[in-house]
């Protein structure tokens, strides 16, 4: 399992939201290349970068605070908001990220995504962001009639690299993760899927190391991780022992 950091920028700064609203905003750091360099340092191995403002609007708003992270950390980045078409992704993956996110164009476009998986294998994942079960889009923005499981399998021979379900309701509430939906959608598709949304501690990282919950692929972490309540050392200890790996 992957431990993904999550770093939400909105007005260049790093920040976390409430359940998706742009209103309910918490800035951690003003620098987010500072903290992506502070992830790196702990031991986590990805980082998961999020424009919010680009989610919303379709366009790289905070493009140089994502080029100062890319520029700070050695390891790989999986970047997301607003990139929806070949032209960005090719952009990005040339200025270091290492696999772009697609939410909306995934809804929208579903042959963008598969053009991109033929274009650049291997560096496509599918952000499926979940309000009731349903998909939504545009920053959280704009509710659809689409099950999450029904796009999810929309793209189950189209070489996406992984399946990104996020809870939305849950999002930034430290309330759990909806393990119950995420595991459902893990078995019902062949892709590897990552858990998001109100990972609250460190309990809930036993839980995915062990039994059904190990076939979940990874999850990502955010306000857990800023407030404290989730020790990063600790996690990613006992992800290195589940892995047979020594972490000093």
């Amino acid at each position: 399992m992957i431990l993904f950091p999550a770093i939400d920028i909105k007005n260049g700064q790093c920040v976390r939201l409430l359940r998706g609203d742009m209103d309910a905003v918490t800035v951690y750091n003003a620098d987010p290349a500072a903290q992506a360099a502070k992830f790196e340092a702990v031991g986590f191995e990805w980082l998961h970068v999020v424009d919010l403002d680009g989610a919303y609007t379709g366009s790289a708003i905070n493009r140089q605070a994502i080029e100062r992270i890319l520029a700070a950390v050695g390891i790989p980045v999986q970047l997301g908001g607003g990139i929806r078409d070949l032209a960005s992704i090719d952009s990005w993956l040339s200025k270091g990220a290492s696999r772009i996110v697609l939410g909306t164009a995934a809804l929208r476009d579903p042959n963008l995504v598969r053009s991109a998986c033929k274009t650049f294998p291997g560096k496509i994942a599918v952000g499926i962001d979940a309000r009731g079960g349903h998909v939504a889009i545009e920053g959280w923005a704009k509710n659809s009639e689409v099950p999450a499981m029904a796009l999810a399998k929309r793209f189950e021979d189209s070489g996406v690299a992984a399946i990104i379900h996020t809870d939305i309701d849950r999002d930034g509430a430290l309330s759990g993760l909806n393990l119950a939906a995420t595991l459902k959608l893990a078995r019902a598709v062949s892709l590897p899927v990552i858990a998001s949304g109100g990972l609250a501690s460190l309990e809930e990282i036993r839980r995915l190391l062990e039994g059904e919950f190990a076939t979940i692929a990874g999850a990502i972490s955010g306000r857990a991780l800023y407030d404290g309540r989730l020790d990063a050392v600790q996690a990613l200890r006992l992800i290195a022992a589940a892995k047979g790996e020594l972490l000093c």
